[in-house]
């Protein structure tokens, strides 16, 4: 037998030669999937203005536009990460990336929130196996050594698509109609796919499992209905509602259920045994709380920009550059901190000084130095670089290479749930602050207005615009209710991320672990094999 004596690197000499490369055209598939939320990010007050500038979307409209892209891609993730392991990653990234393609096509051309919050569905689907085939090629074309520094810069092609989105969606807003922020996809997408079939090798898990079906459709509907329950809850504001409470709780019941069913099925869309590591489970549980911070921040601080310091959507874009200018920086140099200090020390750090930034919205007022918003986002930036690639290292190395899909799936799925429940919790605390701050200032409405003006900043400000100078009292308390809103938001985020402090630090290594070579001749075989 030769293969135990093999000692010759296990990636294609080939494939090795144009890694590089391969991770360029990987990088510009995940730069199109968050690129997307970014663009649409600063587009949603647009969106929000009547027709015909927007589609009269409402606060709950948007939180469900953003949200049914995240609930699909979230929901199927588990399943798309098993159908590239069986089926092949490759093909699985080509299919994807032309579902978005067609999904983005059709969003532009919507004709209603309703179309819209549909055609977000489709792109999520399509994003649900572009993501985690990104990651698990990745793991299949770079040596284990090289990984941490593959996945570094992988993590910082966040930060480009977070400083590319807004600008972008701003240039746009600023020249076209709103639904070019997802017509610009459709040209990236075509590029995207010619360069795969070109460069991208195929792989796929020589052993992989039979797909769940019960447990996708489990996650899919308890994720849907927490969501739903938790938003409705936001535009009512009342969480006390019956309705509200018997949705959020028949959503928890079927996610009790969904693990229940994982840990007793022989093919689950999750090994429950996974989380019987701490250190994957506290990993897995900083990059959700990253995301549920990152997505509940960027959807108020738009409406902060625009709606009460009057930027347009283009220098709301540009505003926004130094949080991702952070992480474009910082994401691949954080290994190097990791390598001196530790994983527990780095995540722990980056997390408090993001619970740090959060707390600090409440200092901004509607006549704040702008120059202050822009560090607490370049600080924001840096703890989020410090916590997401340490956390998709030691997520990415604790299964096989075989297994990289199903890590990857997992890695993203706690991603997308965490900002999928960061819009939905914090968008709804946004809400019904905002709600309970403005509501007695609409007395001067007719009753039929009130419920409507009181929904949203931007529906305040539209019932306004339209009373002419008898409304400029209404747009005083708007902002002043929304301000209010915005810092109690705020710190119930920085709760948040606090709590993953104290996750990380009990849970994680506190130095980084030696790595056994595993080419070298004189490693010991008996002891790399149990």
């Amino acid at each position: 037998m030769t293969t135990p004596a093999v000692s010759t690197p296990r990636i294609p000499e080939a494939v090795h030669r144009r890694r590089w490369a391969i991770l360029g055209v990987l990088m510009l598939s995940l730069l199109i999937v968050v690129l997307d939320n970014s663009i649409l990010n600063v587009a949603i007050k647009t969106i929000s203005t009547p027709e015909p500038t927007g589609l009269g979307a409402t606060q709950g409209d948007l939180e469900w536009a953003i949200n049914s892209y995240t609930l699909v891609f979230a929901g199927l993730l588990f399943t798309a990460g098993l159908l590239g392991d069986r089926l092949g990653r490759k093909k699985m990234l080509l299919v994807g990336l032309a579902v978005f393609g067609i999904g983005s096509a059709l969003a532009a051309e919507s004709g209603s929130p309703v179309q819209l919050i549909l055609f977000r569905a489709v792109m999520g689907l399509g994003a649900a196996f572009v993501m985690p085939a990104t990651l698990a090629v990745l793991m299949n074309v770079f040596e284990r050594e090289e990984q941490p520094k593959a996945i570094g810069i992988w993590a910082g092609g966040v930060g480009l698509a977070i400083a590319i989105g807004p600008i972008t969606g701003g240039v746009l807003l600023d020249h076209f109609w709103w639904g070019s922020v997802f017509l610009v996809n459709v040209p990236i997408v075509i590029v995207a796919i010619g360069l795969m079939i070109w460069l991208v090798p195929e792989s796929r898990d020589p052993e992989p499992g039979r797909i769940d079906l019960v447990g996708v459709g489990l996650s899919v509907v308890g994720l849907v209905l927490l969501v739903y329950g938790i938003i409705k809850g936001g535009q009512l504001a009342d969480f006390t509602d019956p309705a509200v409470l018997g949705t959020v709780f028949a959503g928890l019941a079927v996610l009790v259920g969904f693990v229940l069913y994982e840990k007793r099925s022989d093919h689950p869309s999750i090994d429950i045994s996974y989380f019987r590591n701490r250190v994957f489970s506290a990993a897995i549980s900083s990059l959700a709380l990253v995301f549920f911070a990152l997505m509940g921040v960027t959807f108020f601080a738009v409406f902060y920009t625009q709606s009460v310091r009057g930027y347009s959507p283009l220098q709301t874009g540009l505003l926004m550059l130094p949080l991702a200018a952070a992480q474009l920086i910082f994401a691949p140099r954080a290994r190097l901190v990791v390598d001196r200090f530790g994983v527990r020390a780095v995540c722990a750090g980056g997390l408090l000084l993001l619970a740090s930034m959060l707390a600090a919205f409440t200092i901004l007022e509607a006549d704040t130095p702008i120059w202050i918003l822009e560090v607490m986002f370049f600080l924001m930036g840096t703890g989020m670089a410090h916590i997401m690639t340490p956390s998709s290292v030691v997520i990415m190395q604790a299964l096989p290479r075989e297994k990289a899909g199903s890590a990857s799936a997992l890695s993203n799925t706690f991603r997308q749930v965490g900002g999928a429940l960061g819009i939905a919790v914090l968008g709804s605390v946004l809400s019904a602050a905002y709600r309970s701050g403005v509501e007695d200032k609409l007395t001067v409405l007719p009753a039929d207005v009130r419920h409507t003006a009181g929904e949203s900043i931007e529906a305040t400000l539209g019932v306004a615009a339209e009373l002419g100078p008898r409304g400029e009292p209404l747009v005083a308390a708007a902002h002043d209710s929304f301000l209010h809103a915005m810092h109690v938001t705020a710190l119930c985020g920085a709760g948040v991320a606090l709590i993953g402090v104290v996750v990380v630090a009990l849970f994680l290594p506190g130095r980084a672990p030696r790595k056994p070579e595993p080419e070298q001749p004189e490693a010991d075989p008996v002891g790399a094999g149990h």
